[in-house]
């Protein structure tokens, strides 16, 4: 069961890092730096926030407090990215941070306490904090990159008008087990 929960847990995190890419991929240059107004936030510092945010709490996850005091925060909220390159080299070293942090942990590891912000968490519950959090983030990239589209959106779940022929394709297939993100990377795919 627990080696499981970290598989599942991993590919959680693929997901949405693929979500995320296939989202950014979409959008122009000059769209991953807007902000509709002052108080929002562009894909950009989306981006570097969920850097910033990976860094100080994968590196040495089991050993120090998951909010590192050269972490600066604030700073992850400036709009100064300047390019794509910049933007995806950002997002790369975040998710390779995180994904060098969960490959060796073992079932063991999983009720250990690690903190954040001096606050404990067993290491199933500092996981399912990050997976959320991330998962909100991709969710305002996807939002932003859709909004933005103007060459049309290509879907990245199943495309509207499209849920009925979808079903009956997967119903007309013998059962199987599945994690869900073996589907959803891409549904049109089969």
């Amino acid at each position: 069961m627990e080696n499981s929960y970290l598989e599942s847990a991993t590919k959680q995190f693929v997901y949405y890092k693929s979500l995320g890419e296939k989202a950014i991929a979409q959008m122009a240059e000059e769209d991953l730096f807007k902000m509709y107004n002052p108080d929002s936030n562009s894909v950009a510092i989306i981006v570097k926030h969920l850097w910033g945010n990976m860094l100080s709490r994968w590196t040495d996850f089991l050993t120090s407090d998951g909010e590192k005091d050269w972490r600066e925060r604030e700073a992850e909220f400036e709009n100064d990215l300047q390019t794509r390159k910049n933007l995806l080299q950002k997002w790369e070293e975040g998710w390779q941070v995180l994904f060098e942090a969960l490959k060796p942990l073992q079932a063991e590891d999983l009720e250990r306490i690690v903190y954040i912000r001096n606050q404990g968490h067993t290491v199933v519950e500092a996981i399912n904090r990050q997976l959320a959090h991330y998962a909100y983030h991709v969710g305002q990239i996807v939002f932003l990159a859709k909004l933005m589209a103007t060459d049309g959106w290509q879907s990245l779940s199943i495309p509207r008008g499209e849920s009925g022929s979808f079903n009956q394709k997967k119903f007309s297939q013998a059962k199987e087990k599945k994690h869900f993100t073996d589907e959803f990377v891409d549904p049109r795919e089969g």
